[in-house]
C-alpha cells in the first residue's frame, strides 16, 4: 500500500519553538512589566512625596505642648462657628464667629484660615480674616476649587496660637 502526501502551495511550514525564542518571549514580557512599573512607580512619587512631617524627631518633641495647647483650649470654653461658601464664580467666603464660655463675643483676634489640599501642599490656600463686626470675622478667596479640603482655622493673640480647628469639607462644583 502507498500512502499518498499531498502539500498545499502557498503554505509556511510551521516554525519549531527554540530555546531561544522562549528566552525572548520571556524577556520581552518581564521587561514590559518592569516598563509599566517603573512608569507607576515615576507618577506615585511624583504626585504624592509621601511627607506627612517634615521632621518626626521634632513633631515627637513638641507633643507635650500640642497636647497642653488642646488642653487649654478645651478648657477656654469658646464657641466658634465656622462657615466656608463657595460660588458659582468659585470665590469662596469664610465667616468665623467667636464667642467665649458665656456668649459674649471675642474681639482683638487674628484669625487665619488655611484650606489644605489633601494630597499635595502646592495647592493650599491662606486667608487672613478681619474683624466685620463684634466676635466676627471674615475674609475671601478668589479661586476656590471643588473638592476634598482640610479646612484649619487659627486664631492668634500676641504672636501665640490659642484656638485651633481643624474640619474637613466638600465643595461641591
Amino acid at each position: 500500500m502507498e500512502t499518498m502526501t499531498q502539500t498545499v502551495s502557498g503554505t509556511k511550514p510551521a516554525r519549531e519553538l527554540t530555546g531561544r525564542g522562549v528566552l525572548m518571549w520571556l524577556l520581552g514580557f518581564f521587561g514590559l512589566v518592569f516598563a509599566a512599573n517603573g512608569v507607576f512607580i515615576y507618577y506615585a512619587l511624583g504626585t504624592f512625596p509621601g511627607v506627612v512631617v517634615e521632621s518626626s524627631y521634632k513633631a515627637g518633641q513638641e507633643y507635650n505642648q500640642t497636647i497642653a495647647a488642646a488642653t487649654a483650649q478645651s478648657e477656654r470654653g469658646w464657641k466658634v462657628g465656622v462657615d466656608l461658601t463657595r460660588g458659582l464664580t468659585g470665590s469662596g467666603d469664610v465667616r468665623v464667629e467667636a464667642r467665649d464660655k458665656t456668649g459674649a463675643p471675642l474681639t482683638g483676634l487674628a484669625f487665619t484660615a488655611t484650606l489644605k489640599h489633601p494630597v499635595y501642599q502646592g495647592q493650599d490656600l491662606t486667608v487672613d480674616l478681619g474683624e466685620t463686626e463684634s466676635g466676627v470675622y471674615t475674609g475671601k478667596l478668589d479661586a476656590l476649587p471643588a473638592g476634598n479640603w482640610q479646612l484649619e482655622v487659627v486664631a492668634m493673640q500676641n504672636g501665640e496660637r490659642i484656638f485651633l480647628s481643624e474640619n474637613r469639607v466638600f465643595l461641591n462644583e
